[in-house]
């Protein structure tokens, strides 16, 4: 490791933009002639459209044009699609309803787009789409997963009989069901993991510009995966063709997954300003962002734990609704089935697993992966059972744990994954250790004697990252590969720049990535630039999410840097007369190995350009590219313990200390992989504390649609955290890293619950944990 090579905390380069303001976001971007866009959103739930007048809205101050769905179906513009295909348990595939990027016959949410407004500005496209006059008839409406599955419940999709998209399985039903029939203890719960709005710092926005003059596209937009939103707007939904389409992310103000898909608006804005004539932009507002992008979990829950006499456990089972909302969102099917289900093996040996998923359709906001998808809501319900059974057998919630680790790899579990590494109880200890857990009976003494109750919960997650490989992948219905892309380039006066098809909206990748060549060549990280976000710079890339930039986006960095560097100590070889295997490259020079030989990085990459002394036959220039494809997922894992104080009075919870001891294989950068547990671990005490999605159930309207209704977690909510990390490399990939982005959302919501459950004596808590409900729980355990 150098100053600035792997596993060390370089200061992030991309801070210094984004704190002085010198960032480049999608709302930054102005196209000569732009105008602004207002979308028209339905105000009820569920309404068949019986008529749109624009009449007066075309007359007003500033109108460019009001375009309807109608409209974009005449122009062959197509729905939307989800991009993983699930089957139910009979064979069935899922039933996907229609979703046009402007409703044509009927609304399905509040929120749902209607029409557009094009207009000089903001305002004037806003004013006018205030008068345009549509005739609803209005339909009744259902919010509940559980609700929408009932006899008699409003159809959402005439395709889709109850509501039901799928009905899915997978493990061995009746081995789960004889384990539990003959097991010494079962431990059942009914959970609900709550539904949350993302609240990405940046609000989605879009600019799209048809230049008729070279009959080309362009769309400026806030997206995790920008090549995925070209090749999606080209062939599916007919846009524009691929090579006629940019499609560019700049700098994106957070994502946590909610940016990952195509939403109407990009799909509009494009097709408006090819219809218009003029570029049009939009720029949600944040009562838009509530009511529009994906939300995340929304899961009912029914897990029971099976154990023999000796506290070993036997098997899984669980039986889950899930509520994707009014429309299947891009990765939507995928979220409750094989990045959820497979996962409840946990970091235990469970001889038999079986889940039931069925997903239903309801009228509200489609749900989709947020940070974490699917892990957090099977970690949820799986330590949540576990440190529920050790309390009823009267055992260590700890030692239970301890107990039934898997110690030994690679371990194939009997829900498809197999686990390639880990070292479950290294975690626990180092988490045990800095909480002090032992001590924690003296500290809750001392806690009552001051007339608070005090606990302490535990959460052992493991998670799936990576998302691969592509062919396992596509034979469980995924619609695209899942490897990812680089190109190393050197230019002739030595710098380097990496193009990837990962996207940076916070992860700090122009860094990391830097990292890894200057750990490679021994240059400064800031002769090294990344590239990323821009299909017409970038070839071709599957985008961030899902923990994977550094498992499968860095290992195509290593593999093209490795084509690059074989081809240098050639270069050098040949120049200095010495044998290739001789030749090093450190510290910026290229030396041979024992003697006093040596070129600088920049004579060499010079070389390659000026091309007049090559070895024979070799082609002038110093780039390469590679994909990388990992033969698996990686599989982080870690101990979370939380320890929270509780005034019996009020129902407030305090978290006095949060310690997290995580395991994400090898480490770039120490300091940017701690600043993503923290992030992820206020976001999980949101979820656990504060956070939650509530519509009215009779008419579907959203009643947390601001901040002033729905509570983010703020400083003063959070405690300091105490983080530490074992290591244990992953296998499926060269660098050996397992991922770190979601880890603190998944593993902190049970810890949180575990702590304030065992502080106040009663199990029957949902999230998020109020004071109102928190006290109302310690009154119904008195």
């Amino acid at each position: 490791m150098g100053l600035e090579g792997i596993g060390a905390s370089v200061a992030r380069k991309e801070d210094k933009r984004f704190i002085t303001g010198k960032g480049r976001y999608t709302d930054d971007m102005v196209v000569p002639g732009m105008k602004h866009a207002h979308f028209v959103r339905s105000p009820h739930a569920h309404a068949n459209i019986r008529g749109i007048d624009t009449s007066a809205a075309m007359k007003m101050p500033g109108v460019i044009g009001i375009l309807a769905g109608d409209e974009l179906a005449t122009d062959g513009i197509g729905s939307l699609i989800c991009g993983w295909m699930i089957h139910s348990k009979d064979g069935s595939p899922m039933n996907m309803g229609d979703w046009r990027p402007l409703a044509q016959t009927k609304v399905r949410y509040v929120g749902d787009a209607v029409a557009v407004v094009v207009a000089d500005t903001k305002a004037q496209a806003r004013d006018a789409a205030e008068a345009v006059v549509i005739d609803y008839e209005v339909l009744p409406a259902v919010t509940e997963a559980v609700d929408a599955l009932k006899p008699g419940a409003p159809l959402i999709h005439d395709n889709a009989p109850g509501n039901l998209i799928y009905d899915w399985e997978i493990g061995d039903g009746a081995a789960v069901d004889a384990a539990i029939a003959g097991a010494a203890h079962v431990t059942r719960l009914d959970l609900v993991n709550n539904r949350l709005v993302p609240n990405a710092m940046e609000p989605r926005a879009a600019l799209g510009h048809y230049d008729e003059g070279e009959d080309h596209y362009t769309c400026w937009t806030t997206s995790q995966n920008p090549h995925v939103a070209r090749l999606v707007m080209s062939a599916f939904y007919n846009v524009a063709p691929e090579n006629k389409l940019r499609v560019i992310a700049p700098d994106v103000g957070g994502g946590f997954g909610s940016k990952i898909y195509i939403y109407p608006e990009e799909i509009v804005c494009l097709w408006a300003s090819k219809k218009t004539g003029v570029p049009v932009k939009w720029v949600a507002d944040r009562t838009e962002s509530f009511l529009t992008d994906a939300h995340g979990r929304d899961h009912v829950t029914t897990i029971q734990m099976a154990f023999d006499a000796n506290n070993k456990m036997l098997a899984v089972k669980a039986d889950t609704v899930a509520n994707l909302g009014a429309y299947m969102s891009l990765f939507s099917s995928v979220v409750p089935t094989f990045l959820h289900a497979i996962l409840y093996s946990g970091q235990y040996v469970i001889p038999a697993i079986h889940c039931n998923m069925r997903t239903v359709y309801t009228n509200t906001a489609p749900v989709d992966a947020y940070r974490g998808a699917g892990r957090p809501e099977t970690t949820y319900a799986l330590e949540r059972v576990v440190e529920t059974a050790a309390r009823e057998l009267g055992v260590s919630p700890a030692e239970l744990r301890r107990q039934n680790y898997i110690r030994e790899f690679p371990y194939q579990t009997p829900v498809i994954l197999c686990y390639d590494s880990g070292d479950y109880e290294a975690s626990l200890d180092a988490a045990m250790a800095a909480a002090d857990y032992n001590g924690f009976p003296g500290r809750k003494a001392e806690a009552e004697a001051r007339g608070m109750k005090r606990g302490i919960g535990i959460s052992s997650y493991i998670e799936a990252c990576g998302i691969a490989p592509s062919a396992a992948v596509g034979s469980l219905g995924a619609g695209v590969g899942l490897w990812e892309s680089a190109e190393v380039r050197v230019n002739a006066v030595g710098t380097i720049e990496v193009l990837t098809g990962s996207h940076s909206h916070g992860q700090g990748h122009e860094t990391t990535f830097a990292q890894l060549v200057a750990e490679r060549f021994g240059v400064g990280i800031d002769s090294v630039s990344i590239v990323h976000g821009d299909t017409d710079k970038v070839q071709m890339g599957m985008g961030t999410y899902g923990s994977r930039s550094g498992a499968v986006g860095m290992s195509a960095v290593v593999k093209a840097l490795d084509k690059v560097e074989a081809k240098a100590k050639k270069i050098a070889a040949h120049l200095m007369e010495a044998d290739e295997a001789d030749i090093v490259i450190e510290g910026g020079q290229v030396k041979v190995a024992g003697t006093d030989k040596s070129l600088g990085w920049h004579e060499v990459s010079l070389s390659a350009y000026t091309a007049h002394n090559l070895p024979e036959g070799m082609e002038p220039g110093l780039k390469e590219g590679a994909f990388f494809d990992p033969t698996n997922f990686s599989f982080p894992a870690g101990c979370h313990i939380c320890e929270v104080e509780v005034d019996p009075e009020t129902g407030k919870t305090e978290i006095v200390q949060f310690v997290a001891a995580d395991d994400f294989g090898n480490i770039i950068n120490p300091m940017v992989v701690e600043g993503q547990v923290h992030g992820g671990v206020a976001q999980g005490i949101g979820q656990a504390l504060l956070e939650g999605t509530h519509y009215d159930p009779e008419t579907g309207q959203l009643l947390t649609a601001s901040y002033m209704d729905y509570t983010m977690p703020r400083a003063d909510d959070l405690p300091g955290y105490t983080v530490s990390n074992t290591v244990t490399p992953a296998t499926s990939n060269p660098l050996g890293i397992k991922g770190c982005g979601e880890a603190g959302a998944i593993g902190a919501p049970p810890a949180v619950i575990n702590a304030i459950t065992d502080a106040i004596g009663n199990n029957d808590l949902t999230m998020p944990a109020t004071p109102e409900r928190v006290w109302a729980a310690l009154r119904s355990a008195q």
